[in-house]
């Protein structure tokens, strides 16, 4: 196991989106309990429609173990896919927000 090919990245898009927020948006969206709450919402829906399409006994998606940490949670979910899933949606608020922002600024 590598895990260059699809861990790599996804701990790069993690970081990528926290240090966008922290140094240079700055819209204060982890300290929001509405932010958290979306967050475990999208998170319950994720474990169980990704739980279904890459569980290990008969999977629907499936990956290149050699381009995965080897780590899955829960049902047999690769950590990797909940990575990537909080950078989306967390740079998807982060725009949105920061347009919101802007919009409100021209008025």
């Amino acid at each position: 196991m590598t895990g260059l090919g699809y861990t790599l990245p996804a701990v790069v898009s993690v970081a990528a989106v926290v240090a966008l927020e922290l140094g240079r948006l700055r819209t204060g969206l982890f300290r929001r309990r509405a932010y958290w709450i979306t967050m475990a919402i999208v998170f319950g829906f994720q474990v169980a429609v990704d739980g279904w399409l890459t569980k290990l006994s008969a999977p629907i998606v499936s990956y290149d173990p050699h381009q995965l940490s080897g780590v899955r949670v829960p049902f047999d979910i690769p950590i990797e896919d909940f990575l990537f899933g909080f950078a989306l949606v967390t740079a998807t608020l982060l725009i949105w927000e920061r347009r919101a922002a802007h919009e409100d600024g021209a008025r």
